[in-house]
This record gives structure tokens, sequence and C-alpha cells, in this order.
């Protein structure tokens, strides 16, 4: 079966409907700044570091506490290309404000159930046999509950995530370089943040593939993002992959600290609460066309979208353009890496009528998105964290795209 991308490119009607009436004649205009005669910055003008054009507005937005301090933001997914979040745009979530931190005097302590104690300085780790890795970061509470909320568009729906190339040292070789002890299970993490933001984490996933990184997308760290050191846990949520890292203690159980008792716990109908629920669940989102967009008229566009799992790599995508009652294959554009982002593209022609569209997916494991009906009848309404369930987005015959789920 030919993919709806090459079906799309093989239509010779495409791009004549594209650019019809978009020439027009150039008799009779003063040539001005334009393609063949772009305006120029001042002669000599140098910068240190290189800005993105005056023409591109795409940012994050904010979330505030109801104590007024920011502890939050958003990723523009429906502004993004590929499957890299640029350092600038990647959301942030904190609970005690960013912390200023020199990594001339900054240390890392591994202490506990260990034959050798150590103390690492950000450069001796520098010198250390390196990785980089592509792996997504998500918030557990990102696309929580639709039926809580009001939010519109994919960076409020979904802007809690994003992917990014990290660099660092596998927290597995720094384990084996102080001596783990046979009664270790258990690590427990401390960053150096006023809220000393503290959890614990199984021993079998640190000697696995944890990163303490120190680099982003071929830089250090941004300081919201955990300046100069902090763990990456891949495919779990965020809240783990402790920011700012300064201490490591090898343990024999869990600590039960206030991150994984009072928060990031989910409750059920019966009353209890799921513990350590660590890995991200399949998720998928079209950020183009998305809520609070437009489409300028009836014709061919390309769906697009995000897909990731922290149970592994994405599988397949389906896209449905008439509310889930058919659903056919995407593309999935290469790479298609293991807890990473996952680019997926639809070709699809609009025919000016009122549409609903959405996408689901499916991991290495077999793991798929449900609806939000499904998902609520099993984990209930008090349910806060770790959403996955199906986004729609309602097409309007003018064009408006907006939330079909609220």
């Amino acid at each position: 079966m030919k993919s709806s991308r090459r079906r799309f490119l093989q239509d010779g009607a495409i791009l004549t409907g594209l650019v019809a009436g978009t020439v027009r004649s150039a008799s009779g205009q003063t040539p001005g700044p334009g393609p063949e005669n772009p305006a120029h910055r001042s002669a000599g003008f140098v910068s240190a570091m290189g800005e993105r054009s005056r023409f591109e507005a795409s940012a994050r937005i904010w979330s505030d506490s109801s104590t007024g301090r920011v502890t939050s933001s958003r990723t523009p997914l429906q502004d993004s290309k590929g499957i890299i979040t640029p350092s600038m745009l990647h959301f942030e979530r904190h609970h005690a404000r960013v912390p200023e931190i020199d990594p001339r005097r900054h240390r890392l302590l591994i202490h506990g159930l260990v034959d050798r104690p150590l103390i690492f300085t950000v450069a001796e780790l520098e010198r250390l046999p390196s990785i980089s890795r592509i792996y997504f970061l998500e918030c557990s509470g990102n696309s929580r509950n639709p039926r809580r909320g009001n939010a519109e568009t994919a960076q409020q729906t979904h802007g809690m995530t994003s992917c990014s190339e990290w660099t660092g040292v596998p927290l597995s070789l720094l384990l084996q370089e102080a001596g783990v002890q046979r009664e270790a299970s258990w690590l427990v993490a401390e960053g150096a943040d006023a809220a000393k933001m503290t959890r614990s984490i199984p021993l079998t996933k640190a000697m696995d593939d944890i990163l303490v990184a120190y680099g982003q997308n071929g830089g250090a760290l941004r300081p919201e993002q955990g300046y100069p050191l902090r763990l990456l846990i891949p495919g779990w949520e965020g809240n783990i992959s402790i920011k700012w890292l300064r201490q490591i203690q090898v343990v024999d159980q869990p600590y039960m600290t206030r991150e994984e008792t009072s928060r990031y716990t989910d409750l059920l109908p019966d009353g209890r609460a799921r513990q350590f629920t660590f890995e991200m669940d399949p998720k998928s989102v079209i950020t183009f066309p998305s809520g609070g967009g437009n489409l300028p008229g009836p014709g061919f566009y390309e769906i697009t979208g995000l897909a990731w799992s922290g149970r592994g790599a994405i599988r397949r995508v389906e896209v449905s353009t008439d509310g889930g009652a058919n659903w056919q294959d995407a593309q999935l554009q290469e790479p298609v890496l293991r807890f990473a982002h996952t680019r997926f593209r639809f070709a699809w022609k609009w025919d000016g009528g009122e549409a609903v569209v959405q996408s689901r997916c499916i991991d290495e494991q077999g793991g798929f998105q449900p609806t939000v009906d499904e998902l609520i009848r099993v984990r209930g309404t008090n349910y806060n964290y770790h959403h996955n369930h199906i986004q729609a987005w309602k097409i309007n015959r003018d064009g408006s795209v907006r939330n079909a789920l609220v």
C-alpha cells in the first residue's frame, strides 16, 4: 500500500492549488526589502550569540502558582518542526525558583551503601567517558484530565513535554567506581534547589540507562534545566530526573519522600493510590492543525504531530479525520528512537466541512492510547497524573480549530 505522503505528492493538482492566486504582476512596484532585496543589519554587526529572526515569535507560556510565583512553563508544540526542542523553548517545572550555582564550587556526593564514598567536581565529571542520547522529558501532570480545565491549544494541553539531546556520564559508571554493596537496592537523589527536591530511584534503573547530564543540545544545561548537573532518567516522569543534582545516597529501600507520598501518586476510585508509577504511558498529539490555529481554506494539508512513550519506541501512529470512526496509518519520520519524540505525518484533503482530527499511537510493548472515557472508566476522575488519552481537535467550517474535548 502506498503511503499517504506518496499519494499526496502524486496528485499533480496539489501544488497547483497551493500556489494558485499567489503570483502577481510586478509592474509598477517599487523594489523594496524582499527575497531579491532583503534588508540588512548595519555593517560590522557581530553577535556573540546567534539570535533567531525577529519575524519568529514562538515562545513558552507561563503558569502561576497560588502563591504568585512562576512554577512552570510550556513548550509551543504547535510551532515545532522536527523532534528536537530548542533549549530556550524546553518546558520547565520547579517548586522553589531556580538556584544560581557556580560550577567551580558545585560538588556531587555519592555515599551510603558503597565501598568508597566519592565526591566529584563538574570538571572531573566532564573528563570521564561521556555519551549523548536523544530523550524526551515529560511532567506527569501533562495533559491532565481535560474534563477539569479549559485548555485550548496544544501548548496548553500537552506543552509540558520536550525532547533534547542530552550529554553526560552514565550513572552506572559512577556507581561502579564507588562500589555498590550487596544489600543496596535503591538510590535517593537530592537537588540543590531551595525545595531540596528528593526522589527514590530503583538501583536496577540506575545501573541501566540513567545519565548524570551536564549538556543539552550541544551546549551546557540551562539553569532552568538543572545547571550544572542533573539526572536524566529516560522514559520516566520528569519530576524524578532531579535537577541541580548534588548528592546520591545508595540505600536498601525507598525513602518515601514528599514527592512520592503527598504528591506524584495516583488516586484510584476505591480510595487507594498508585505509587511509584514511573513510566510515562504512550501518548501522541496532533500539533497541526491544532487548537487556536486556522486553516485558510479547503485543500490539501499535511497533518503532523508527535508521539512518545516511556516504555520504548513508537511502532505505529494512526490518524482519524472523522472523529474516530475510521483510522489510517500515519508515516513515522526517521529517526524513531526509544524514549524520544517521534514525528508523524499524514496527507489530508480538507473539503471545507466540519471535521474532528485525532491521533493514537502504539509502542513497542503493545501499549496504546485510550479515549478519555476509557481512561476515566479505569482510573476515575480523581486521577491527576499520567493522563495519556486521545486528544481531538475540531475544525470548523470557517477554518478555526478548537479543542474538541472541552
